[in-house]
């Protein structure tokens, strides 16, 4: 069923819409109902509003991620330089030329292990996580806090 509906235009549209249906060959009601109907309905800003929000959101959860891993190699890195510097003691000097020999050869070892480890699916964080559920799972008095 279809209602009936009187309105008036304004000479400069009317004549548009009369070009308008003499070109497409439609009926001007068609054209008047197409163009309600996409009025009404939502056109594409808002679908690319939409899209464009759920792509935000999904930068804004990897960027958190980031920050997470960032934070966990900062202090991990820290807390590595605050052990080392407690528990390594000077060496003599005559000890020194071995000493940093047998420490190139040691990091030439760690830039190898570190190329292998990059080169791996999983990180250390995604390593780290797993160790700390673990150790929480198998602790049953402990919640999420640690308390």
């Amino acid at each position: 069923m279809r209602l009936k509906h009187t309105f008036r235009l304004p000479p400069d549209i009317s004549s548009q819409l009369d070009d308008y249906a003499a070109r497409k060959r439609v009926p001007k009601a068609l054209v008047v109902e197409t163009a309600l109907a996409s009025l009404f309905s939502p056109d594409g800003a808002d679908r690319l509003e939409a899209a464009l929000g759920r792509r935000l959101d999904r930068l804004n959860r990897q960027m958190e991620r980031l920050e997470r891993h960032t934070a966990i190699t900062n202090e991990m890195l820290a807390l590595f330089i605050r052990f080392w510097l407690t528990h390594t003691p000077p060496l003599p000097d005559t000890a020194l030329p071995a000493a940093q020999a047998k420490g190139s050869e040691r990091f030439d070892g760690f830039v190898e292990a570190l190329g292998r480890r990059m080169a791996r699916v999983n990180t250390f964080a995604d390593d780290l996580t797993r160790e700390v559920e673990a150790a929480k799972r198998a602790q049953p008095g402990i919640d999420s806090d640690g308390q």
